[in-house]
């Protein structure tokens, strides 16, 4: 019995190198679920002990956060595995970190070197996610069948 039949199927390019750009793809969006997360956590932990006007609105929001930050982590897993499903919940994650970074821009004080860095990080991301050779890395065909280029 042969033990190639037993070993398990390769990534979709499993012969070539792993790019640099996904390894810092993936670090961009495990960096924006962490935050999210931890942002998620300490909402939920000052609605349930601090002194909030509304402890049902904090909690909900903590809980939501933390659920929207498991998103961009589990992209961020997959990319480094590298799973073409990946890129779409990469991509969605820095598509709606725009908005986000546009009205912290807008805003006042501490909140505008915040989102400086948030439109880097999104904008870095956007790049690198749409990127040949990542499409490439991820296995992902273009709409004849063949690797987009």
């Amino acid at each position: 019995m042969s033990t190639e039949a037993n070993a398990p199927s390769p990534s979709p390019s499993a012969g070539e190198e792993k790019p640099g750009r996904i390894t810092l793809v993936a670090a961009l969006n495990a960096l924006e679920g962490a935050a999210l997360a931890l942002g998620g956590v300490y909402m939920l932990v000052m609605g349930l002990l601090g002194r909030p006007d509304s402890p049902q609105q904090a909690e909900m929001g903590g809980l939501t956060l933390v659920a929207l930050g498991l998103i961009p982590l589990f992209a961020a897993r997959g990319l480094l595995l590298r799973r073409s499903w990946s890129r779409g919940p990469a991509l969605i994650t820095q598509l709606m970190a725009l908005p986000v970074a546009w009205t912290l821009l807008r805003s006042q004080g501490a909140l505008i070197p915040a989102g400086i860095v948030l439109a880097v990080v999104a904008v870095t991301g956007l790049v690198l996610l749409v990127d040949p050779a990542t499409t490439r890395a991820l296995g992902i065909r273009g709409p004849r069948g063949t690797p987009d280029a």
